[in-house]
């Protein structure tokens, strides 16, 4: 078994809350949040959302750049940029863009997954504790591609949430494993997820001029698997779609979350965008508007894998520009997202440009999800800032910041 015990799982030291304390709600003894209203009717205040001064010892390592907002983003009308101003607009662009993925059908899959119960510890993963059972779900796609979900029931389980983790492009297990376990320890069941080609993923897909031959590709080199009726971008999110079957069908949940970084914090905007049944998402380190990425300090300009470009994507970005994913994620009935940026990032997405969007985005997801009638919110987008470290992961500080969020929030809602 695995263990993967390093400088970014011991990162933050005082700044690390674990997931009892992260809560401000009671604990029952199973450790999950306590709901019950106590005696006298009285419901216990939350604690205050955990805050965390900057790194001024990494501060002073950066150059400006990483402080002051970038001179590409300065004037740049993020509410002009936005096509999403209603909610009926909202309802109008996800298709168009689920169409753009999923072009031979033009609607999410409605398949289920091959499911192996009680496999035992995968190998590929790092040690958890608390964990019932191991189960892997195996998602077949064109092409001869089998891409692997392992899901991790917890030992204790007090609701029936569950929890996406995406792990991105080979990320350090270490960021999978301390998410992981957060999750775990609040009882919720954990999907874990990685992008075609890393981590258990298979390395190799059919050629498609010859299925006889297997072709070891990158991200980059997948236009050529490209066609009329066929997007590789459904590698990257047809297994989010089929295991979200398999996860309704089996769990009946009153809610799904997404936390994902990197590469997974990509697809953690764009999925929770085309598929509603995502109820909270946390991508982390994964995207940011296209005016804003020249201005990321490094590597200048941030640009992505193919799957994250406009100009590799044109039809798919040329529908939405990412605020308008920011969007799609957070509006409707109990649903709500945290973009988490690392200021000094020592990978990519870093900087401050994000300031200028931050504000506009969260005003219009706000007026969006603002019901005329009841006065009541069906959305949630706001963006949180790490400047605690520099590695690319999810901090402690920023698992304490959403184990808080899902518990605060969250917890009184399906």
């Amino acid at each position: 078994m695995m263990k993967n015990v390093n400088r970014r799982a011991i990162l933050g030291g005082a700044l690390a809350v674990t997931a009892g304390s992260a809560t401000g709600w009671p604990l029952n003894a199973a450790g999950a949040p306590a709901t019950e209203v106590p005696a006298g009717g009285v419901q216990p205040h939350p604690a205050p959302r955990p805050v965390a001064p900057v790194n001024a010892e990494i501060a002073a390592a950066h150059a400006a750049t990483y402080k002051t907002l970038p001179q590409v983003v300065v004037g740049v009308d993020v509410e002009e940029l936005m096509k999403i101003h209603t909610a009926a607009d909202a309802d109008a662009l996800r298709p168009q863009l689920v169409a753009q993925v999923w072009k031979d059908t033009g609607v999410l899959p409605t398949g289920l997954p091959t499911v192996r119960r009680d496999v035992g510890v995968p190998p590929e993963l790092p040690e958890f504790t608390g964990v019932r059972r191991y189960d892997k779900l195996d998602v077949a796609m064109p092409f001869g591609y089998v891409a692997t979900v392992f899901v991790l029931e917890p030992t204790q389980s007090t609701h029936r949430r569950v929890a996406f983790y995406h792990n991105g492009h080979g990320e350090g297990l270490d960021t999978m494993q301390r998410v992981a376990q957060g999750l775990l320890d609040h009882g919720y069941t954990v999907l874990l997820f990685a992008m075609p080609f890393y981590h258990w993923n298979p390395k190799t897909l059919q050629d498609p001029a010859d299925p006889t031959k297997q072709l070891q590709p990158s991200h980059n080199d997948l236009p050529l698997w490209e066609s009329e009726t066929y997007s590789p971008l459904a590698l990257f999110l047809t297994p989010l779609a089929v295991a979200m079957n398999y996860v309704q069908a089996t769990y009946r949940p009153s809610s799904v979350q997404m936390i994902g970084l990197s590469g997974g914090g990509w697809a953690t905007s764009v999925y929770p965008a085309l598929d509603t049944r995502i109820t909270r998402s946390y991508p982390t380190a994964g995207s940011l508007p296209f005016f804003v990425r020249p201005g990321s300090p490094k590597p200048s300009p941030t640009r992505g894998d193919w799957e994250q470009r406009l100009d590799k994507q044109p039809g798919f970005y040329g529908l939405a520009d990412f605020p308008d994913f920011y969007a799609l994620a957070s509006v409707g009935p109990n649903r709500r997202q945290i973009q988490i940026l690392n200021r000094f990032d020592e990978c990519c997405f870093n900087g401050v440009g994000h300031r200028s969007y931050e504000a506009a985005v969260r005003q219009r997801i706000a007026v969006i999800g603002t019901d005329a009638v009841s006065n009541e919110s069906n959305g949630h987008w706001e963006l949180l800032e790490d400047a605690t470290h520099g590695d690319h992961t999810i901090s402690p500080y920023a698992l304490s910041v959403i184990l808080w969020d899902l518990d605060v929030h969250c917890a009184h809602l399906p």
